[in-house]
């Protein structure tokens, strides 16, 4: 395996791993049917509490499991382009491989799980909140890994750039064509 890979890199694939197929069957299930969707086990928390607190009306109520599943499908595809970022290695190698997008996925994610975890105790759904603050926690972990993580040390680079310098017989700080 390869010594450019990071934790938060592979937190993050683990998670993509979870949050990609769950999230897109949940998204589907709404859009298919979205009030049998939305009183599904994963969004039957936010449902109760927009019939009860809310008073919202049929389409309403359809407007609200839309909107939360293009959430959960964003949500998704920020996961998809960082995995597709992360297995591309020569951008992985040149860049922090994905990591903005990840960092998008994370943000959205929390919150709408956080929001959900909210709702689910306002309304008394026990295995609703469980479920939510699983999520948050996994979210939230990844996150704080991904903030303190120090960037990889790159070995290979600074050995190639003091390698002219030592020829030449030039400082580092110098450029070559500073050079008589």
């Amino acid at each position: 395996m390869s010594s450019n890979w990071r934790i938060s890199s592979f937190n993050g694939a683990l998670l993509a791993a979870y949050f990609i197929p769950v999230w897109t069957i949940i998204a589907f299930s709404i859009m298919v049917s979205p009030i049998h969707g939305l009183y599904e086990r994963p969004s039957v928390s936010i449902a109760f509490y927009a019939n009860d607190y809310l008073h919202l009306g049929k389409m309403a109520t359809v407007r609200l499991a839309w909107l939360l599943a293009l959430a959960r499908i964003t949500v998704v595809a920020f996961f998809a382009v960082f995995l597709a970022m992360t297995a591309f290695a020569p951008l992985r190698k040149t860049s922090r491989g994905g990591d903005e997008a990840l960092a998008v996925a994370l943000c959205l994610g929390s919150v709408l799980s956080f929001a959900s975890m909210m709702m689910a105790s306002k309304v008394g759904e026990i295995e609703a909140l469980r479920m939510h603050a699983a999520e948050l926690l996994m979210l939230l972990g990844t996150a704080i890994v991904m903030l303190f993580e120090t960037s990889p040390k790159r070995s290979a680079e600074p050995s190639a750039a003091k390698a002219p310098a030592a020829e030449t017989g030039a400082p580092a700080g110098e450029l070559s064509l500073q050079q008589p």
